[in-house]
């Protein structure tokens, strides 16, 4: 199911169990509420492989170590169909095709805890740190050198006891450390300390620390090249903009891009990125909704990258009002998405795309391109 949990019974009681496979028997404690503890696999699947990772079930982080890669990618298709149509209501009886990579190694970017002289990852659904003493194997090379890095000087006198939780993001060359959680500011020694970089230069994109970015290193370009794929006409309207992900290559495609993005850090990159790259995007720095509500004329394209919580009531609203001829939605939560498909009841499904951006884990990114009826 999406979550990354299996269906169990206790006492005839639904419950959500982590790290099983469908058809395994296994011994699982009741915790009380809807969730239960794995603790025993008694009758394995014959498609249960190892886990890679040494900490894989006490860490919160991944979901699906314990499932071959390709067997991952069979199920994350059939949750997203199901998805679209339980909570969309509909019977997309077309292909999803999937997109994937390498499935370990992929994170140019990651976030660790550090509690009582340890790095590490939370517990699912827990305030408990389980340690990382060796790699983390979906995270980049450049990750876990940073990562072993800091491991040994934790116990520095210069390592700033008052740091709870850590950020590196690194183009396997460069690194960028962001420090997200602190009881006080942090010097600028620090970061020196560390060789962090200000803003990294991820290819053609600038991206300061408060502006988000893809995580998985080996899928962006492809991502991009699907996204735009059956993208035409003359105007171009990209929402949800980040650092130009999508609004530099539309730039080349397009005779005019506005990119639409609230976020100040993000705007100042993207802007940086535009005039770097010696393209031409009007930057609008808005909500998307606040952004929409005001235009009366409808692009070619509309690209939307949105959040988690999707596009919501009042975009898709404003989209079925402007009635652009195609929107491509880039989702990450395929709930979220199927909630918008139902609310863009006007436009029809061309293709849809899963590309596997967060492999072991539960997350689903796709690409649902659509056409007006």
């Amino acid at each position: 199911m999406y979550g990354g949990e299996g269906l169990a019974r206790i006492d005839g009681r639904v419950v959500f169990a982590p790290f099983v496979l469908p058809g395994e028997r296994a011994r699982i404690e009741d915790v009380g509420g809807v969730h239960a503890d794995l603790i025993e696999v008694v009758e394995p699947s014959p498609d249960r492989v190892e886990p890679p990772c040494p900490v894989f079930g006490r860490c919160g982080g991944c979901h699906y170590q314990h499932a071959p890669y390709e067997y991952q990618l069979a199920r994350k298709v059939e949750i997203l169909r199901e998805q679209i149509r339980r909570v969309g209501k509909i019977d997309y009886a077309g292909e999803i095709e999937t997109i994937s990579g390498p499935g370990l190694g992929y994170r140019n970017r990651s976030q660790f805890r550090i509690a009582g002289g340890k790095i590490g990852y939370l517990a699912a659904r827990s305030h408990e740190l389980v340690a990382v003493e060796g790699d983390c194997p979906i995270s980049s090379p450049r990750v876990n050198a940073v990562l072993a890095q800091i491991r040994e000087r934790l116990p520095d006198p210069r390592f700033p006891r008052f740091v709870n939780s850590i950020e590196v993001f690194t183009n396997e060359r460069d690194v960028q450390l962001n420090v997200l959680e602190s009881e006080r500011p942090v010097a600028r020694a620090f970061y020196d300390w560390f060789e962090s970089v200000v803003a990294l230069d991820y290819g053609e994109f600038r991206v300061s620390p408060r502006s988000f970015f893809q995580v998985n290193r080996f899928l962006l370009e492809a991502m991009v090249e699907r996204a735009l794929s059956r993208a035409r006409g003359k105007s171009a309207l990209d929402l949800y903009s980040g650092v130009g992900l999508f609004a530099l290559p539309l730039a080349r495609r397009f005779d005019s891009v506005i990119a639409v993005e609230a976020g100040l850090s993000a705007v100042r990159d993207l802007e940086f990125n535009a005039n770097r790259g010696g393209l031409k995007i009007e930057v609008a720095q808005s909500r998307v909704e606040d952004f929409l509500a005001k235009l009366d004329r409808a692009p070619d394209f509309v690209l939307a990258d949105p959040p988690r919580a999707g596009l919501g009531k009042s975009v898709t609203a404003s989209l079925a009002r402007l009635k652009p001829p195609q929107i491509t939605i880039v989702s990450c939560d395929p709930a979220t998405l199927a909630r918008d498909l139902s609310a863009l009841g006007e436009y029809q499904i061309e293709r849809i795309t899963l590309i596997d951006l967060f492999p072991q884990t539960f997350h689903i990114e796709s690409i649902v391109e659509l056409a007006l009826r």
